[in-house]
This record gives C-alpha cells, structure tokens and sequence, in this order.
C-alpha cells in the first residue's frame, strides 16, 4: 500500500519525532524510506552538512528498516516537499507540526498545512513534544476513525483497515451527532436544538450506518468497536480521543484540508491544528460527496 514513505527532516529534534513512526510503517509494509531534507537557496554553503547530518540518520533508521534513502534538495520546503512527493511516487508522508500546523525551525508559515493542503496522499501529523512511550506492541496501537456518513468522509476507512490487519490495532468507529443546526432568524445567526425524539432518530441513523462500516473492517487482527457521541463535532472527536487514549486520528479531507458535511472543513481543520495525537488524513477522491 505504501512502497514509499516520505519523511522530511530540518535538523531538529521535533521533526525527528516522526522517525519513529516512519520506521514503524515501513517494516509493516515493506516500504523504502526517503529521508528528506529541503535548503533554501540561502542555506547553499550548507547542503554538504545538511548531507552528512541525513547520512547519520539513514545510518541509524537501517537498524530498522531496511531500504533508506537520504535525500538533499533545495526550494522552499512546502513546495519542494509536494513536488518531490509528485514526481517520485511517493505514497505516505510523515512528518511533525508543533502548534497550529507549523513546522519548527522551518519558517513562521505552516509548512505541515501547505504540504496537507498541496499533495494527494495520505499524510501522517506528528503533533507530539516529546518521544510517546508506551507499553503497547506498536506505537499506533488503537486508531479512532471518525465518519460523518459521507462518501468523502470513508476515504480513510481503506487506510485503516490496512493498520488494523499489519499493525493488530484495535480501531474505534465514531460518528458525532450535532445536537441542533445554525438557522438564520431575524435576530441574526441562532443555534436551534433538536427535538429529543428528532436527535434520537439521527442517533439511530449514525449507529446503522456505522454498522455497516463495520462490517467491511471486522475480518482480520484488531479489535473493533462502535461509537456514537452528541455535541460539537471537533470537540468531541478529539475529547473522546484523549478518553479512550487513541494513539492514531484518522481523518478523510476533502479539497483543501474539507470534509463536506463538516461545515465546511472547520472540523478537520481543528482536529489536525488542536490534536495533540498524531493524525492521519487522507484525501478524498474527485468527485466525492
């Protein structure tokens, strides 16, 4: 599924965050791991140091994965990063953000969203601050995989079906029902409840529905379970995550960084700007409803 997985690297110790990780899903899939660095044109004079350092870490990733490339190039990072991704058939990139989406010491501009916002493939977020011990078999041990009921919102479930059966992760389905709608009175923009009899009928849709889902991803290792939540759909994705210690978000985006049902990305974006778990998100195919 992932032949090559592409990990930008800048010297830091955050960025190196996402090695782990890397190292983790290309020994599941047998995938070769690029290491990259990008230098802008100011760095010139350093592109033989900038070498030496990603030599060291291709040296150190061997010790676990077998096929390492390091890789030195120069550009602005964003845009580097989504050409490089195009023309080498590059099928996963990894890499840390710190904050809202910014990468440090790579400029103020948020390289991690421009990347999301640039590529096609699927992208894993490393949002931690410090190196996630754990006493679990794999680093991505239970993945929460949030549905809205749309086509563009599935486009992950292929993805994680895949890290169920390579990884035994145990997979919690979600789906979070607004508790009311915004409607436009003469008084402006108001938030109107759902009757409880019209909120339950919407509980019992997302439970089917989420039923059926489960059907396609029960075969193979992994647990997996169902869940239905009422409330603010952000904030309870992302506080049910930290109740259930998640180690992996999986998310479907939609154009830049959207989920159509999702007002309008809102969702996705708070939950890859304010989750402090790594975050998968994979976008939805053309088209897609």
């Amino acid at each position: 599924m992932w032949k090559k997985i592409l990990v930008p690297l800048d010297g830091s110790d955050l960025a190196e965050l996402a090695l782990p990780y890397a190292e983790e899903l290309a020994t599941a899939f047998k995938s070769e791991l690029i290491l990259l660095y990008v230098g802008e044109s100011s760095e010139e004079q350093y592109l033989n140091m900038h070498r030496l350092y990603l030599e060291k870490m291709a040296v150190q990733t061997k010790k676990a994965v077998e096929r390492v490339s390091p890789v030195v190039i120069s550009g602005k990072p964003s845009e580097a990063i989504v050409k490089y991704t195009e023309k080498n058939d590059i099928r996963l990139i990894v890499m840390a953000s710190h904050g809202h989406s910014s990468i440090i010491p790579w400029a103020k501009g948020g390289i991690a969203s421009k990347v999301i916002e640039g590529v096609g493939v699927p992208l894993l977020l490393i949002k931690e601050t410090k190196r996630r011990k754990t006493k679990e078999k794999h680093l991505i041990s239970r993945i929460l995989l949030p549905l809205d009921g749309s086509e563009a919102g599935e486009a992950a479930i292929t993805r994680v079906k895949e890290l169920k059966s390579r990884l035994e992760a145990e997979v919690i389905l979600l789906e979070v029902v607004s508790e009311g709608r915004h409607l436009h009175t003469v008084g402006g923009l108001d938030y109107i409840l759902y009757p409880e009899t019209e909120l339950e009928t919407f509980k019992a849709e997302a439970r089917t529905y989420l039923e059926k889902v489960y059907k396609r991803l029960y075969r193979g290792k992994g647990e997996l379970s169902v869940e239905i939540k009422t409330g603010e759909v952000a904030k309870e994705i992302l506080n049910f995550a930290k109740q259930k210690s998640v180690s992996l978000i999986a998310i479907s985006s939609h154009g830049h960084s959207g989920m159509t049902k999702w007002v309008f990305g809102s969702t996705a974006q708070k939950i890859i700007s304010d989750s402090p778990i790594p975050v998968l998100v994979v976008r939805a195919p053309a088209g897609a409803a």
